[in-house]
Order: structure tokens, then sequence, then C-alpha cells
């Protein structure tokens, strides 16, 4: 079985690591890209084109954080799905690999369901939680309750680019997500301005493109003729493969939830200063969300790359895949991040034409434009230390240095000089800090190791 000898699939184990990690991040890039545009639509829409912009730009952008918070654990179990099967695949075993991609699949079904049943019952619970204002918490909660409803199909597309990713094909799910986002784009569009529905026009315009994006992709594996091939008959939970995507999922996935957690509580904070800040954080947050999944390509290929070539057992290219990975995400980082800065207001006006959201917009902006780039090699670190199959370790260092310290910030710090502009710092000392720890734990990791040995499961 020759793993490279289809135009789709990459072989990580040979070659030069740079142009591979560039073919493999750049379609995943701009798949990602279209996600966000997915959701930008939905804001920029609402903000200008719908009835009562103001409340419903704010609606739509205050439930980011909540939606993160409860789907981030499933999502962190196609990280352990995207670890596990590249693993085989680095190692060639074909069985191996059938098992965990059947299984994947099984999780991503039944993960969707719940989903679907927690949002749908709790969204207006959750968004009281959070200190929703009254004028706002109406169109949040149908907002929210019409996008979960979509959560099956949405885990369904992101299971099955973990798998297509961990074979190096990053470029179908682009393809797939093209399409989806053209209609997204036009049933935005339609749904609000010609029917006038605001939030739920354009959630309803998400999860009809999330239904096209995740048929596609489900149509793939069916079809496909690579070590990937999913057969319906064999959609099942393979005991001891759940327990392997688990073991690297659920840490990721709690991992994920406290970062939701701590940004759920910046996001309460921000509720606090009025349905203004919430709106000009909204439309600041959306945009460097562009800067964060350009970065986050070079996560997702240090975690596909490290263990596909700890399956390989190619243990000296390892060190080679993280600081390829760490300095292209930097580079990334530092670009955007300045050409966000010289086209920050006509960059905002884009989502609101109201001077005073502008003006609360700007002072996220000022602070995030140019630190965004640490966010980035923070993760690809810890994308580092789970690709060597470490779990507890970047789970607890992430928890520790970012989510307990934006608590400890925010309960401590903020009260001294309650303003944005302090609680937006929070972000950049807690990114560096968690970078500076997870790479010194890849290094004591690393050196637990000489050149040829086996890895450990966790460190």
């Amino acid at each position: 079985m020759h793993f490279h000898s289809r135009h789709r699939e990459m072989d990580m184990t040979e070659g030069k690591l740079l142009p591979n990690i560039l073919l493999f991040a750049l379609p995943l890039m701009a798949s990602s890209i279209l996600q966000l545009l997915f959701n930008a639509a939905d804001v920029i829409v609402v903000g200008r084109f719908g009835p009562d912009r103001e409340n419903a730009l704010a609606a739509v952008g205050s439930t980011g954080a909540l939606i993160n918070l409860i789907v981030n654990l499933f999502l962190g179990l196609s990280i352990g799905t995207n670890v596990v099967v590249a693993r085989y695949c680095g190692a060639r075993r074909q069985k191996e690999v059938s098992e965990a991609v059947h299984t994947s699949i099984a999780i991503s079904l039944f993960g969707g369901v719940i989903l679907a049943v927690v949002g749908v019952l709790f969204s207006n619970t959750f968004l009281r939680w959070m200190g929703s204002p009254d004028n706002v918490l109406p169109l949040a909660t149908l907002y929210m309750k019409i996008y979960f409803l979509g959560m099956p199909v949405n885990m369904i597309y992101n299971f099955g680019a973990a798998l297509l990713r961990a074979i190096g094909d990053t470029r179908r799910p682009l393809i797939y997500l093209t399409i989806a986002g053209v209609v997204n784009v036009l049933l935005n569009l339609m749904f609000v301005i010609v029917f006038n529905m605001s939030v739920s026009g354009v959630a309803l315009a998400t999860i009809i493109s999330q239904a096209i994006s995740a048929t596609l992709v489900f149509l793939c594996l069916l079809r496909s003729e690579t070590p990937v091939r999913v057969s319906l008959r064999h959609i099942r939970i393979v005991p001891d493969k759940f327990r392997e995507i688990a073991r690297i999922g659920l840490p990721a996935g709690l991992q994920g939830m406290c970062f939701s957690l701590s940004n759920v509580l910046i996001q309460s904070t921000v509720n606090s200063f009025g349905s203004i800040v919430m709106a000009g954080n909204t439309a600041a947050a959306n945009i460097e969300g562009f800067i964060y999944v350009a970065m986050n390509a070079l996560h997702q290929a240090c975690i596909t790359f490290t263990s596909q070539n700890v399956g390989a057992g190619k243990y000296d290219r390892i060190r080679k895949v993280c600081f390829e990975c760490v300095t292209t995400c930097a580079v990334i980082g530092l670009s955007i991040g300045l050409v966000y800065w010289v086209f920050r207001v006509p960059l905002l006006h884009i989502y609101s034409d109201l001077d005073e959201v502008i003006a609360a917009a700007l002072v996220r902006t000022r602070i995030i434009a140019f630190s965004y780039f640490l966010c980035g090699v923070m993760d690809v670190l810890c994308g580092a230390l789970r690709g060597l199959g470490s779990t507890i370790t970047p789970m607890v260092v992430s928890i520790l240095g970012a989510c307990a310290f934006r608590i400890f910030w925010i309960y401590a710090i903020l009260p001294m000089n309650r303003t944005l502009t302090m609680l937006y710092i929070s972000y950049p000392v807690s990114w560096l800090i968690t970078a500076g720890v997870h790479f010194a734990c890849y290094v004591r990791q690393l050196r637990n190791f000489p050149k040829g040995a086996s890895l450990s499961r966790d460190a």
C-alpha cells in the first residue's frame, strides 16, 4: 500500500518540509477563512441591512464565545481523530486506520445530535447567565436555537475534514466550502433583504450552507480510494480506537472549553459596557478571526506532520516540523496584523457605519493587531506536544496559563482600572506566558528521548 501514490495524499515523512507544510496549510487556511466568512456574512448583513441593526449585530456577535464553549469538547475529539489516523497512516497500518475512521464518523453523528438538543433547550438560559442585555436576549436566543439545529451536519463536516487532513488532503474541503460559502452569502442577502428576516435569516442560511459542505465531504469519504474511505455498514464505535481518540481529543476539547469559558467571562464583562461596546467588540473580533485561522492552519499542520512522523518512527524530522511551523506562523501573524492595522478603519466600516461602534472596536484593535501572532505561536507549540502524543501537559498548561490567568485578571487586576483597554491587555499577556511554558515542556520532552528512541504517550 502506497500512501503517497495518489495526488490528493501527501507523504509527510519524506522530502522537504517547508514546501509540504505550505501545500498542506494554504488550502486549510483558505478553508478556515471561508468558514469565518459564514459568520462574517451573518454579522455584516444584519449589521448593515437588517431591521434593528445595532441589537441584531450585538446578538449575533455575542453568541460566538458561548457556541464555542458548548461545541469545543467534540471539536477536540476531531483533533484526536486527526492525530490517531495520521499516526496509523504514517505507520502504514490500514486496518487500524479504517477502524479509527469509522469510529470518528460514529462520534460525529452521536455528538451532533447531543449538541443540537442541548443548544435548542438551553440557549436562553446560557445567554442569561452571560448577562446578555434584555434588548439583545430574544434575538441572540433565536439565532442560537436555529444555529444549533444544524449541529449534526456541522460535526460531520468537521470530523470528515479532520480525516482528510490526516492524509494531507486539504484541497477538497476547500472546494466544498467554496461552494457552501457562495450559497451562504446568497441566502443571507435573500433572507434578510428580501424577506426581512434579521437573525433568523442568517442562522438559517448558515445551517443550509453547512449541510451542503457536510454532504459533499461525506460523499467524498464514501467514494474515496484512500485509506480514509468510509463504508456505511462499518460505521460503529470500536472501543480501543475510541479510547485512543478520546485520550488525545478529550483533553484538547476540555482545553478548548476552558478557553471558551474565559472568553465567555470576557464577553460577559464586555456586555456590561452596553450594546454599543458589544457591537464594536463583535466587529473587531470578527476581523481578528481571519488572522487567527491563518495562523491556526500551521497549528493543524504541526499536529498532522508530527503525528505522521511519530508513526513512521522518523524522530529527526519532528524538531524541524516544529521550527518551520512556529516561524511561518509568526511571519503570517505579524504580516496580516500589520495589514489589519493599516486598514483598520475601512475594515471596521464593513461591519457597521455607526461612529460609536467603530470607536469601541478601535480600543480592541490597538491591543490585538500586533500581539496576535503570540496566540498563533502558543497554539503551534501546543499542537507539537499533541502530535508527540502528550495530552495532559498541554491541557494543564493552557488552562492555567491562559484560562485561569484571564479569570484572575478579570477579578483581581481589572477592578483596579476598569477600562476596555485593561480588559483586552489580558489577551497578549496570557498568550506570552502560555507559549513560553509550552516551549519549555516541548524542549523537555524531546530531551528525554534520544534520536531513534520511542516517544512516550505523555509527558
